[in-house]
């Protein structure tokens, strides 16, 4: 019998860093989420007196390990790495504070549901290796082998040249090309690698305008049926720009999160999605140990209830729920933008249009994630175990599943989008435990589901309630039983964290796990939002936004947290 787990217990990384807050501090982040942890050690490492208050008694956001079922220590939220910034492995050295990964090859795994076998193929399996690659997609079309090896080729050419814009922040571009800003400050900006590097890649495109045109301008559709021929390999690629994201794929501007999801790789490997070590909260936790060493005060428990202003309508410090005051001229916010600046700020204090356009923000999302104890290996019919619970290559995969075509994706996004739950759910599942074995007993695996299309509000009022998430556990379950029979009778216990789940329990607004859609109108210069100031600066001096809702976005990236870290040290010395 299936037993959904309705509580948690948080892991071993659980403890309070720290005895008590001091009552002034240089800068004060608002959310120990991975980004306010990166700008807390890149602050603390400029010598600035820095204090994180996190409102959960664990660190990390959405990039946390927690033990949900008795000796089984999930990824809660977040559960690959990749599109961490280089720059911040080494600015923070990770590794010597404790991060260890586990590589991942080969990488994608698409089972096909039996009615769809053909002779030369029951699945398709992807790699970084292009010779392994060409080989798997010629059992579905010679065409699509070869086409692939081209389509890899353009994307890289053209990720290389936006990838820089991750690393420097709108304001700094807005003031190297305004006309107010004066001429030496403009070359201390060019003075910056960071900037040097944005320049030449955006000097670069014009070697690859006509691809670079036809990815933001069309449709994550449309993109691959001018590529490919075989669905399975269409559908394959197309979930990277369904990720998170409420998007139609058949919507122009739908291609960005594809592109979004591509710019990662980790030390030499470019592209590749790794494990690390002990789950997603041991990033969070090495970052934490950078900013530690450097003098950091880290603090759990601590929910920030306002965020207090002066007369000047500048930012003077914050008041926790215990009613502790602590004074700061530097604020920097891992929450959303609708928590910061609609529900932290006192009422009144921003201008009616910059409001509007923050209430305005996009947040619907579709996201419900699944955290499942298992007492064996899934077996695959497509692929079956050489023995009951031999882990095979496959197991160490993104698993793609219900990706037979881009129907069966297009038919979920509108049965979700129109408030109903899919019948046949957009899953990618992984098995961290396969490459781990730190996660979970020995024989014992961590499955870690990631589904859509499920609303935050569904349809004629249906709620969230416990009915409701048994009814679609079953769809889930129902749809990995059909690749892999035994797979329900394997679960332990399991935990489902839909939409509203998400937003309570780590303050996502909207359950949106990228603070805010990654769409076309919602990126760069208008992220958070279209008005005077850009990100990571705010409408409020001493205010800055460190989490996904500023540039460049979401997903494990800490960039957000260092723009606003590097952008808070500049106007320390310009004070």
């Amino acid at each position: 019998m299936l037993k959904n787990i309705r509580t948690s217990r948080v892991s071993s990384i659980r403890r309070c860093y720290g005895q008590k807050p001091d009552t002034q501090y240089d800068a004060i982040i608002v959310g120990g989420g991975h980004n306010g942890l990166v700008a807390a050690a890149y602050l603390s490492k400029a010598g600035k007196k820095v204090c994180v208050l996190e409102r959960r008694p664990i660190i990390g956001g959405a990039a946390v390990t927690e033990e949900i079922v008795k000796g089984f220590k999930f990824s809660r939220a977040s559960y690959l790495l990749s599109l961490m910034r280089p720059q911040i492995y080494k600015d923070l050295n990770l590794k010597k504070f404790g991060l260890k990964y586990y590589l991942r090859n080969p990488s994608s795994y698409t089972p096909l549901r039996k009615p769809y076998w053909t002779s030369k193929a029951k699945s398709l399996t992807l790699s970084q290796d292009a010779a392994f690659n060409y080989a798997e997609i010629s059992k579905f079309s010679q065409h699509d082998a070869e086409k692939y090896l081209q389509y890899e080729k353009k994307m890289e050419n053209f990720v290389d040249c936006i990838q820089p814009l991750m690393d420097i922040s709108p304001s700094s571009l807005a003031r190297l090309f305004s006309k107010e800003v004066p001429l030496m400050t403009k070359l201390n900006l060019i003075k910056s690698k960071d900037m040097r590097d944005a320049i030449s890649g955006l000097l670069k495109l014009s070697t690859c305008l006509p691809f670079a045109y036809e990815i933001m301008f069309t449709s994550a559709v449309d993109i691959m049926n001018k590529w490919f021929d075989s669905e399975p390999l269409k559908a394959t690629i197309m979930t990277d720009a369904c990720v998170g994201s409420t998007l139609s794929p058949e919507t122009i501007g739908s291609s960005y999160v594809l592109i979004h999801h591509v710019m990662g790789g980790i030390d030499d490997h470019k592209g590749a999605w790794v494990y690390p070590e002990g789950g997603m909260g041991s990033v969070s936790k090495a970052i934490a140990n950078c900013a530690l060493h450097h003098g950091a005060h880290i603090f759990t428990n601590q929910n920030v209830v306002q965020i207090h202003l002066n007369d000047r309508n500048e930012v003077e410090g914050v008041s926790t729920e215990d009613g502790t005051f602590l004074k700061s001229s530097k604020i920097l916010s891992n929450a959303t933008p609708q928590v910061t600046f609609l529900n932290l700020l006192p009422s009144g204090s921003l201008d009616p249009k910059y409001a509007n356009s923050i209430a305005k923000i996009k947040y619907q999302s579709p996201v419900t994630k699944f955290n499942v104890a298992l007492n064996k290996i899934p077996n695959f019919l497509c692929d079956p175990n050489t023995s009951e619970n031999a882990i095979m290559p496959h197991h160490r995969c993104t698993i793609h599943l219900n990706c037979e075509s881009m129907d069966v994706i297009l038919k979920a996004h509108e049965e979700g989008t129109n408030g109903i739950l899919p019948n046949k759910p957009l899953i990618e599942m992984t098995l961290p435990s396969s490459l781990d074995p730190t996660l979970c007993p020995e024989g014992n695996h961590v499955c870690l589901i990631f589904s859509q299309y499920t609303m935050y509000n569904l349809k004629n009022g249906q709620s969230w309630d416990r009915q409701t998430k048994d009814e679609y556990a079953k769809l889930v379950f129902d749809s990995i039983e059909e690749y892999a029979p035994g797979f329900k009778e394997s679960i332990v216990g399991y935990e489902i964290l839909t939409p509203p789940d998400l937003e309570k329990i780590f303050g996502l607004t909207g359950g949106h796990i990228f603070h805010g859609e990654l769409s076309l109108d919602q990126l760069f210069f208008n992220r958070p939002a279209n008005w005077s100031t850009l990100s990571p600066y705010t409408a409020i001096k001493g205010l800055y936004l460190c989490g996904s809702g500023a540039h460049p976005g979401g997903g494990v990236t800490g960039s957000p947290g260092r723009l606003a870290a590097l952008s808070a040290i500049d106007d320390f010395k310009n004070k």
